[in-house]
């Protein structure tokens, strides 16, 4: 059995005593609820900067 790849239709971020929880889901109704440290939070906040930083200096060649 293969596994759809669905849409990012729901994403939040809340803050707890210790640390994050990421909440995802996707367009076939599923969702993933994970805890996350400040720490993991800060690298996809930098992972996230990468990719879009890098796509702007497409668009501006």
């Amino acid at each position: 059995m293969t596994n759809a790849v669905e849409t990012l239709s729901l994403f939040n971020l809340a803050e707890t005593d210790d640390g994050f929880l990421l909440e995802i889901g996707g367009s076939g109704g599923s969702t993933l609820t994970l805890a996350a440290s400040a720490e993991q939070i800060d690298a996809i906040i930098e992972a996230l900067d990468a990719l879009l930083s890098d796509d702007d200096d497409a668009i501006e060649d």
